[in-house]
């Protein structure tokens, strides 16, 4: 038996919570996935996972393993990383996820930046507002906006995305400008909402000014989940929208979008970078998140309301 790849056969069967995902995650057939943590069970010479047609739990036993082979593991990849690293730079896959808007402007842009310092880098770019199980989808990072409310994630702030409130010229030639946060909630108004895909709740309409703060639960015609097309209903037309300022600016520069309720300014939006505590970064994902938040800091218009 190999220790060492039955270890990291029973880490990821723990992380995933069945044999079935473990086993795709790590690219081999479920069964010797199995006769893996037979081997190592027996080798033990104690049961570290309970297992039932239904699910899989982990023993006591199991989880004081489970903890100190993280730790091993993590120590190993490490060790292989540092010493790849020194020899010819950071190489191999990186698993990222990221959300339509910040790909399209700001990720996929600034990449050949990226490969020019990292060429043997490889980069699979899950592009959704979806949020996924990081574990279960062997993802290694994933750039998220708002408060992250997963305790069992690493998030790295990065900063607080800068929103403006706009208008298309068609709607606002059709119901005029609103004066006041609150005409929003009114007959004579719609708004673009947008709903969560991990709750199926509506966000609200949050503004500040001078350190008061207003909650907004606006009349919406269309609700969506997904940032690109939440643009192409404001765009078109279908009622007041906020999204973050460097989507915006070049729409309000063209005079496709008009911003509205001036002196009223959207609550800032924390953007976070989360990845598992149980996966060690590699020299990789390292590199990765330094260069993304050297990008990130050259981008003011992310940030600053001063526009």
């Amino acid at each position: 038996m190999d220790t060492f790849t039955a270890m990291e056969a029973f880490v990821r069967v723990v992380e995933t919570g069945t044999f079935t995902k473990a086993a795709d995650a790590l690219g081999r057939p479920k069964a010797a996935v199995t006769r893996l943590i037979q081997q190592l069970e027996a080798h033990l010479r104690v049961k570290l996972l309970h297992r039932t047609t239904r699910r899989v739990t982990v023993t006591p036993e199991g989880m004081t393993y489970y903890q100190q082979a993280l730790r091993l593991l993590g120590e190993v990849r490490e060790l292989e990383a540092t010493l790849s690293q020194s020899r010819r730079g950071p190489r191999g896959r990186l698993r990222v996820e990221s959300s339509g808007t910040i790909s399209r402007l700001l990720l996929i842009p600034a990449l050949p930046s990226f490969y020019a310092r990292y060429p043997q880098m490889h980069i699979e770019l899950g592009v959704s507002d979806c949020v996924v199980d990081l574990l279960a989808d062997n993802v290694d990072c994933a750039i998220r906006g708002g408060a992250v409310k997963d305790e069992s994630l690493v998030a790295r702030h990065l900063g607080d995305l800068c929103y403006w409130l706009c208008a298309s010229p068609r709607y606002l030639e059709r119901h005029g400008a609103p004066l006041h946060p609150l005409e929003l909630a009114g007959p004579a108004h719609a708004v673009v909402s947008y709903f969560s895909s991990l709750s199926g709740k509506e966000n609200p309409f949050v503004f500040v000014r001078e350190g008061e703060r207003l909650e907004v639960r606006g009349r919406s015609l269309l609700t969506l989940n997904e940032t690109n097309a939440y643009l192409a209903a404001g765009l078109a037309g279908l009622g007041v929208m906020f999204a973050p300022r460097f989507v915006v600016e070049p729409y309000l520069a063209s005079g496709e979008l008009v911003r509205v309720l001036d002196g009223w300014r959207p609550e800032p939006r924390p953007l976070f970078l989360v990845y598992p505590p149980s996966r060690q970064l590699g020299a990789g994902a390292r590199v990765f998140i330094d260069w993304l938040t050297e990008l990130f800091a050259s981008r003011p218009n992310l940030w600053r309301d001063d526009g």
